[in-house]
């Protein structure tokens, strides 16, 4: 396996410093608010990456943070007038539901700031015992020009970056470009005790002291989008390698920006797309498929014509394992067989596929490649039934072929599980009767309201009315047959009715939750519209 390493900017061959185990950091997010496309790219290559790691015998050990202490969180949190805590916490609930939508493994660990002060408060004094920071008035700034091999990783000397960098203006730091280990707190905010007074630790060193505090003073991987590489990367190394005197990462993997008209996706800029809104109108499968389909180091331009087209491309290979699953049948297939002719051809070009596919992600984890591949195993599969005659050698050939095109579909991620697709369209069936019986309420439609609450008591769902609208709470998902009916239950009454305005809202959400409804001289049809 090689790897294009930010840090020697060149490809490098992956060598474990303990194989079979590799440790892996990746930055997560700071939690004020749900998280966008640009947000889920990282997430999504770095899940592919720890997965094809596995696939491949390595025991990964891989951490994850949350930034739960940040200005942007104490911001937002004094604008709604909540705790930052609190706050911070509400939205990693959240970000746990969107990965999980997205098929996002679990890390090992996932450490809080807020749960490792002591550590953090532990590592600042120890910079400043050695002469790498110095306390002014409650604050605790990083001396840059101590650490000789700052800019290594960026590769900018130090007064390229004093040149071009924006560097907060602070009078009583030694040098613009230091940066602060430890904020003094202001008043209504969150604060924590120090030997330098009450404050907050700042944000590049929560990841120097969590990362070393799970995976040891030098790393086998770092990784987190190009937006980082300067200067929380820099200044992780800067910190970690001062406190040790050791190298804190071997290899540093920085996934490509995606942008919107070829300007990066930030909220800052306010061009962000939020990924539950994109997960509403395209199932998880194709979002994970779409960011795959380019290299993971290229800009992605954000663009619905290329989520479509990845509904397509999907659909194409969920075909094959469909077909092929129905060409195998349920019943038991024996034991090994013996394979020649054109059976044996069959299943070697399928090996030798597996083995392109292979190379193509020890390369530098090429998903766009490695998908080309994967394409060409489904041709091949789909030829090979379209002349097969239906005997148990040709079954068993099929389930060998679907064995290694499955395995490979799961280290991309891109076949969800079956129940997890099922629970999705659920939670979205759940929000089209919740704005339904929001917007009922809202035109004191009382009776319409009524129906629905009865209907998800029936259906063991408790009802709360917040002012934000109806909450659903439920110990058990009901069956999304039984929410789709009475959705259209509730279609043909609209029109009945003449509430045409309503009766196509309830159609248009059902399509854009993968409902497709059709009205026929016998009554109204649905179907669930696979990607």
């Amino acid at each position: 396996m090689r790897v294009y390493n930010t840090l020697n900017k060149r490809k490098e061959e992956i060598l474990p410093l303990a194989p079979p185990e590799i440790k892996i950091y990746v930055c997560g997010p700071t939690t004020y608010n749900y998280i966008h496309l640009g947000n889920a790219r990282p997430l999504v290559v770095f899940d592919t990456i720890r997965r094809y790691m596995i696939y491949r015998g390595l025991e990964v050990k891989y951490v994850q943070n949350f930034t739960d202490v940040d200005d942007k969180i104490i911001k937002r949190a004094q604008e709604e007038g909540q705790d930052a805590l609190q706050l911070a916490e509400h939205y990693i609930e959240e970000y746990f539901k969107d990965a999980d939508a997205l098929g996002i493994k679990r890390a090992d660990i996932h450490p809080r700031v807020s749960q490792h002060m002591t550590d953090i408060i532990v590592a600042i004094a120890g910079l400043i015992d050695k002469g790498y920071a110095y306390e002014v008035d409650g604050d605790v700034f990083y001396r840059v020009r101590a650490f000789k091999d700052y800019g290594k990783l960026s590769g900018r000397s130090l007064e390229e970056m004093l040149a071009g960098a924006r560097v907060e203006v602070n009078e009583r730091k030694e040098e613009p470009m230091d940066f602060a280990l430890w904020k003094a707190s202001k008043p209504g905010e969150p604060y924590w005790d120090s030997p330098w007074g009450a404050g907050r630790p700042g944000w590049h060193i929560e990841c120097s002291v969590m990362s070393m505090k799970y995976l040891g003073e030098t790393l086998d991987i770092h990784g987190g989008g190009n937006d980082l590489i300067f200067p929380h990367h820099e200044n992780e190394i800067a910190q970690a390698e001062a406190l040790t005197g050791k190298p804190f990462s071997r290899y540093w993997i920085h996934n490509g920006f995606i942008t919107v008209n070829h300007e990066k996706m930030s909220k800052s800029l306010g061009n962000f797309f939020i990924l539950r809104d994109i997960l509403k109108k395209y199932p998880a499968d194709v979002v994970r498929f779409y960011l795959l389909s380019t290299h993971y180091r290229s800009p992605l331009d954000f663009d619905d014509g290329k989520l479509e087209e990845a509904r397509r491309a999907l659909g194409r290979l969920k075909t094959t394992e469909n077909l092929a699953r129905e060409f195998i049948g349920d019943g038991e297939l024996g034991g090994e067989e013996t394979f020649e002719g054109s059976v044996l051809s069959f299943l070697q070009s399928v090996e030798e596929l597996q083995k392109r596919y292979i190379e193509a992600m020890d390369d530098d984890f090429n998903t766009a490649r490695a998908l080309g591949h994967l394409f060409e195993i489904s041709h091949q599969i789909n030829s090979y039934l379209a002349a097969a005659a239906n005997d148990t050698t040709s079954r068993s050939a099929v389930q060998q072929a679907l064995k290694v095109f499955r395995e490979l579909a799961d280290v991309l991620g891109i076949f969800m599980d079956k129940d997890q697709d099922q629970n999705q369209m659920v939670e979205k069936l759940l929000e089209i009767m919740g704005d339904l019986r929001q917007l009922a309420r809202q035109e004191k439609d009382f009776a319409l309201a009524d129906q629905i609450r009865d209907f998800m008591s029936d259906n063991g769902i408790r009802v709360e009315d917040t002012a934000q609208g109806s909450r659903f709470l439920w110990e058990q998902l009901p069956a999304a047959e039984n929410l789709v009916n009475k959705l259209l239950e509730f279609r043909t009454e609209f029109k009945k009715a003449r509430q045409f305005d309503r009766a196509d809202k309830v159609r248009d959400e059902l399509q854009e939750a993968g409902i497709a409804v059709e009205d026929t001289r016998e009554g109204v049809r649905w179907r669930i519209v696979d990607a």
